[in-house]
């Protein structure tokens, strides 16, 4: 009886201790001194020249690229062309705060593996006002939007959506349901001078689409086709793969080089067992990632306080300064990645316009006195082979036939826009003005590589006179028939 007495009273007494200690290990903080350093925050910025090679970028698209867009409707197609054209794309229409907007970093991922923990690590948000709540159970039920301002306050979604000066304005196409699920926290941070975080909702894969209330994909994918780097955040103990994960990861096709897969929570586990649970993180995602070179994994974990004792310290600081690296590596090449970006969009409008072009030459021509308009362009739309729509595009023009969009898009987009309401190249053209055409080439091949060349070489990429003032050649219109 004395020794049964004796163990209830110790068993207490154990568990008690074993809380303190997990409360005294928890309250150290780890040393944050290498984020500054590898992310360069103390580090002085030409932010002149930043802002002058904007400026420049901006007068290129809206003088080249934009007026392309608006008179063949290329939005139109976007609405369409789920797999024309995987990869990242503007807007439905490219503000100045589309262009000018900064990098964003998306955080996805199973509810609770650690996504706010690891923003308020990097931001140091720890025991301030605008931490970001984290808990073992499913917390972030916002997409959470973190960015620069002058001072700290929270922005609501439908304040968001309402600023044209935001990059974040196409999201009220979402509904006013989704817009309450959207919150914006500004703060000034050196980090958020250069870069935009994105919380997102955790992934619970017993949960229907419909019971939140907004198109939660549609919504992911319009982050992910914007983000420059995509953390896709996994623990432990949440490796299997549910629907809505598999969807996530179709949704990430064609996005792979910004995917960087993270194993969070590492230091709470022994090294066999670490080694089993990678293993395992391979096996579950091998099928979703159908790719030859698999996206990176960092191994670590990535919150505030000190790693366990007795895992790879040395491993896991080693890990988070390499993704410290590629997310500095992002950050200094954001204006680069941009200016290719703008020049990648022209490229596609360019195509569209010669495809438009295209079908409605063919058109013209198949027409006669007798013809039925709606058959006839039914035939055209519906078999453009046979009337070489795609294939003279390739013969007369440098597209490359890779870069060509899926050609059923146009049945839908001409399904909405008549083919009457298009002109051709050949009447695209002004005295003041000069030809769309033109203008488009004229910054694909020429201004956007001289604004990258300078940006590389150090020289001031301020405007020219004739970029200010919109001096030219007269236009040359090598569509019009002799």
């Amino acid at each position: 009886m004395k020794v049964l007495v004796s163990l209830c009273v110790f068993v207490p007494l154990l568990a008690l201790a074993t809380a303190e200690d997990e409360v005294v290990l928890d309250s150290i903080l780890r040393d944050r001194s290498h984020i500054e350093e590898t992310l360069r925050l103390a580090a002085d910025e030409k932010a002149g020249d930043y802002a002058a090679a904007l400026q420049r970028l901006r007068k290129i698209y809206h003088n080249s690229i934009r007026p392309m867009e608006q008179a063949y409707k290329y939005n139109e197609l976007r609405q369409h062309e789920i797999s024309a054209y995987p990869g990242r794309t503007l807007g439905d229409s490219a503000t100045d705060g589309e262009i000018t907007s900064k990098p964003m970093v998306l955080f996805l991922g199973p509810w609770s593996v650690g996504k706010s923990s690891m923003i308020n690590y990097l931001l140091g948000l720890l025991d301030t006002p605008y931490q970001l709540y984290t808990g073992a159970e499913p917390t972030t039920s916002e997409f959470t939007v973190i960015m620069h301002g002058e001072k700290i306050r929270t922005v609501e979604g439908i304040v968001m959506a309402a600023d044209s000066s935001r990059s974040f304005s196409p999201l009220e196409k979402f509904g006013q349901n989704f817009l309450e699920k959207l919150v914006g926290i500004e703060m000034p941070h050196s980090l958020l001078e250069r870069v935009t975080f994105v919380d997102t909702p955790g992934i619970i894969e017993n949960r229907k689409q419909q019971e939140r209330g907004y198109p939660f994909n549609d919504v992911c994918q319009w982050f992910i086709d914007r983000a420059d780097l995509i953390f896709v955040v996994f623990d432990p103990t949440k490796l299997d793969v549910g629907l809505e994960l598999e969807m996530l990861f179709r949704q990430l096709k064609g996005r792979e080089s910004q995917i960087r897969i993270i194993l969070n929570k590492a230091d709470s586990l022994a090294t066999q067992d670490l080694m089993r649970v990678y293993g395992a993180l391979f096996w579950s995602l091998a099928p979703l990632i159908n790719v030859t070179e698999p996206p990176r994994v960092y191994v670590s974990s990535f919150w505030p306080y000190d790693y366990a004792p007795d895992t790879s310290r040395e491993l896991f600081k080693r890990e988070e300064i390499s993704l410290l690296e590629d997310l500095n590596q992002v950050i200094e090449n954001r204006l680069e990645n941009k200016i290719a970006f703008i020049r990648q969009h022209g490229i596609r409008v360019r195509i569209h316009a010669l495809l438009v072009d295209r079908y409605v030459q063919t058109f013209k021509e198949k027409m006669s006195f007798f013809s039925d308009p709606e058959l006839v362009f039914k035939e055209i739309v519906d078999d453009p082979d046979k009337f070489y729509i795609f294939k003279s595009i390739l013969a007369k023009t440098n597209v490359s036939k890779f870069d060509l969009p899926n050609r059923d898009a146009y049945r839908d987009f001409f399904g909405i826009n008549p083919i009457s309401s298009f002109k051709q190249l050949s009447a695209q053209c002004s005295y003041i003005g000069g030809c769309l055409l033109e203008k488009i080439e004229r910054a694909i091949t020429h201004e956007l590589p001289s604004l990258l060349g300078s940006i590389n070489s150090g020289k001031n990429p301020a405007l020219s006179s004739c970029e200010a003032t919109g001096c030219g050649e007269k236009p040359k219109n090598r569509y019009r028939r002799n």
